[in-house]
């Protein structure tokens, strides 16, 4: 049996680590931040103690035997409902599966803090917080950037607002990334209007095109290769 100290320490570290992998996620505003990965490690942290020390009082009775990792397995399983909750559906897009995987890794830190593997909580701190923070650049600059396309449109003054765009394209909206409204150089009486779409396929973008061409005031549509 660990001492009393020793119990606060790893649950003092469970929270330390927990708020690591927190951080990030609050910086990006998600609903699972800070406060829940916190609390997430802790009591997970909590529950391996328990199952490890909490019943060394009634080991020395007959025909009794404890299996530490049950509590674990459950704790492991049980988490899915705080990640299932995390995850957000927007149109075709499903958003807070990262902050979902997170939660159920810190959920395993702290299970690895309560069983006294520090070196491996403090490790897989270390790289899932490389994950989160560290690929994100690469992610965009060499992932996003692919599945980014443009549609210029030339309409009629006024016609068309990202109000618009939106009821037009429907749950295909959210694909859009950028949206931008100027007047045109060659005629004052027309709009020039960008739009970014991220993460589409060829289809996708495709069928969003046919829709802005069908838009009211829409004179000409431009894709990224320069079609019309």
């Amino acid at each position: 049996m660990i001492g009393n100290f020793e119990i606060l320490e790893r649950l003092l570290m469970a929270a330390v680590l927990g708020s690591v992998v927190g951080f990030e996620r609050e910086r990006l505003n998600w609903a699972a931040g800070l406060r829940t990965h916190m609390l997430v490690s802790v009591g997970a942290c909590l529950m391996m103690l328990v199952s490890a020390y909490g019943f060394a009082d009634v080991l020395g009775e007959k025909n009794v035997a404890l299996d530490p990792s049950r509590v674990a397995a459950q704790v492991v399983s049980g988490i899915g409902f705080l990640g299932a909750g995390s995850i957000l559906l927007r149109g075709e897009v499903v958003r807070g599966l990262t902050t979902a995987a997170s939660l159920w890794s810190v959920a395993g830190v702290g299970l690895a803090v309560g069983g006294g593997m520090y070196t491996a909580a403090i490790g897989a701190t270390v790289i899932i917080l490389a994950i989160l923070a560290g690929l994100k650049p690469l992610e965009r600059r060499f992932i996003s950037v692919r599945q980014q396309r443009n549609v210029q449109l030339l309409v009629e003054r006024g016609s068309v607002s990202l109000d618009t765009v939106h009821h037009t394209l429907g749950s295909g909206s959210v694909r859009v990334k950028q949206f931008i409204v100027q007047q045109s150089e060659d005629d004052p009486e027309l709009d020039d209007v960008q739009i970014a779409l991220s993460r589409v396929s060829e289809s996708e973008f495709l069928a969003i095109c046919a829709r802005l061409e069908k838009m009211d005031g829409v004179r000409v549509c431009r894709h990224d290769d320069g079609t019309q």
